[in-house]
């Protein structure tokens, strides 16, 4: 908890309310019963925080081993534990979570002398974007999940309509929370923020885990449901016509539109719950981490990069080519496959699209690193959580679509890799592997990287207050084509005054953007072959592939997302 105050003032902190150097003689160092005998007050303070850590760490593994143990029990015997007692304990750690929280933001964070630092890398623009986008899908999924166990109300227990609607307040709250405070170096309560931090990312850790598992089930019950109808040719609508819950047949959707409607919205958001979940670990991670920390002005940066879009032609035009030739592919899967009959011919496009674009990408992600080694750029070897946990989250996210590439590589080689599909697939699981190594390459170096100020800069400052001038008054047509023409100059001037290494570096930057936003596109809103095709699934049995498969999917779509956010910050950088 908090220790006692310090006598000796610090000039080389950020305050919270101000950019000046705050008066920081109040820090409440560290106290801890073990540790109470220290001869000196920073060792004291050393060792109470690596106790908060280890204690807090040891909270949030009971939680999750607890969680995780009524999760798996619901799975391998939903008699006894059925998931309306899961939703339980979820909202009873939901409450004790929303209980920290309210209190954090009214009571710790109000504190004199709380936050005397705030930590410039973390709390990314996109991060929070990110937590915010993902939350208003997750509030609407949650009000599809109302409506529709309303409309069943006569079936459904009222668990399944309070679980709900106490998920739309914790993830407002948590929302909140995390885009005014992702900052935050608390200074005082230091143990009990640490609790209160694990207690949080341990909920969504489970909520994480609870979603996939539920998604596991429905995409399940779609694939049962075809496989079934090309058997009885559609008779099976009427035997296995089972809702987004698993109950009987009795309770099913009754035929009409906003049925249909919540049914459909829960659906196509639910993916967008489990990416929610995992930003808000990796935020809430860091906060954790910066409890306590006290920040120099060393690790202050003098100045923010912003991100402009001047310097980059080819990688913006050959992104926008890989997005729109992916979506035509995605809508054409997309009609294609919900047939109850998938044409073979659609899988071959959909992976025919990958193998042409996983060589693009790795290719340029290698050119990156090797343009990276040639420069004489020192690295950046300051402490930074921010950063640890990115290279942490890339190379664990990878593992999802890593493993099941290698489990599709042993199914496909076992089997027939002679046949078209099964070639295209094979190659596809070859090029995935080669292409995530070579992004997190390239994208963990770029982050050890210090930032560049590109040449010109200061002259192409000059030149737009040149130009404000003419923006308050009335341009006839002559004035616009003369404008139009400056600004083609001035971008053109910065564009030459960039280095070739530096301009190679942000063109390969944008094109791996926009690739991995497609990417990350096609199997959140329902592309998922590795269902569909049925090779891997008739090697490695049903309950099987569908556990390989509804663990690799999440990490791989996450990857996709947090590689997104790890290449801008090369590309500002560069």
């Amino acid at each position: 908890m908090a220790g006692k105050k310090a006598s000796r003032p610090c000039h080389h902190c950020k305050s919270r309310s101000a950019s000046a150097p705050t008066d920081t003689s109040k820090i409440h160092y560290e106290k801890f019963w073990l540790y109470r005998h220290c001869s000196s007050v920073q060792q004291r303070d050393r060792q109470a925080q690596k106790a908060g850590q280890l204690f807090s760490g040891l909270l949030a593994m009971n939680v999750v081993f607890l969680g995780s143990a009524f999760i798996s029990s619901m799975i391998f015997n939903h008699v006894a534990i059925t998931l309306a007692d899961v939703w339980i304990l979820m909202t009873i750690l939901k409450v004790l979570c929303l209980c920290w929280i309210i209190y954090y933001l009214l009571g710790t964070s109000r504190q004199p002398h709380a936050v005397l630092y705030r930590d410039s890398h973390a709390g990314a623009i996109w991060i929070r974007g990110s937590v915010l986008l993902f939350a208003s899908c997750s509030i609407l999924l949650n009000v599809f999940h109302i409506g529709y166990s309303t409309i069943l109300s006569h079936c459904k227990s009222r668990v399944e309509i309070l679980f709900p609607s106490i998920g739309i307040l914790f993830i407002c709250t948590q929302a909140y929370f995390l885009w005014h405070h992702s900052k935050d170096c608390i200074q005082v309560q230091h143990n009990f923020t640490r609790c209160g931090l694990m207690l949080t990312i341990a909920t969504n850790l489970l909520l994480w885990l609870l979603a996939v598992t539920n998604d596991t089930l429905h995409i399940e019950i779609e694939s049962q449901l075809r496989e079934v109808e090309r058997r009885f040719g559609g008779k099976a609508k009427t035997l296995f016509h089972i809702p987004i819950c698993n109950e009987t047949t009795l309770c099913t959707c009754p035929d009409t539109a906003i049925c249909k409607v919540f049914q459909k919205g829960y659906i196509l958001l639910y993916p967008f719950n489990t990416e929610y979940c995992l930003v808000c670990c990796s935020v809430l991670y860091v906060m954790w981490k910066n409890v306590g920390r006290r920040i120099s002005h060393h690790h202050v940066p003098h100045t923010k990069p912003k991100f402009k879009l001047q310097g980059v032609v080819f990688g913006p035009l050959l992104g926008a080519a890989a997005v729109i030739i992916g979506i035509c592919v995605f809508m054409m899967y997309q009609i294609q496959v919900t047939g109850l009959v998938p044409n073979r011919q659609v899988f071959v496009m959909y992976y025919s699209y990958y193998i042409v674009l996983l060589p693009l990408m790795s290719v340029g992600a290698v050119i990156g690193t090797i343009i990276h080694a040639l420069e004489k750029k020192e690295l950046d070897t300051l402490k930074n959580p921010t950063r640890s946990l990115d290279v942490i989250l890339l190379m664990g996210a990878a593992l999802g679509q890593i493993g099941m590439s290698y489990f599709s590589i042993v199914a496909l080689v076992a089997s027939d890799p002679r046949d078209l599909l099964n070639s295209l697939i094979l190659s596809y699981s070859v090029l995935l592997i080669f292409q995530n190594i070579t992004q997190n390459v390239f994208i963990i170096d770029g982050l050890h990287r210090q930032r560049f100020t590109p040449p010109g800069k200061e002259e192409n400052i000059r030149e737009e207050q040149n130009h404000e001038g003419y923006d308050q008054r009335r341009m006839s047509v002559l004035e616009l084509g003369q404008e139009i023409r400056k600004a083609s100059r001035s971008y053109i001037h910065s564009y030459s005054h960039l280095s070739w290494k530096r301009r190679v570096l942000r063109e390969i930057s944008f094109f791996l953007v926009l690739c991995n936003i497609i990417l990350w596109v096609m199997p959140t809103f329902g592309a998922h072959p590795a269902f569909e095709n049925g090779l891997e699934r008739s090697f490695y049995g049903y309950s099987t592939w569908f556990v390989i498969v509804n663990f690799g999917l999440p990490l791989g779509v996450f990857y996709r997302m947090h590689s997104v956010g790890g290449l801008l910050e090369v590309y500002v950088t560069a």
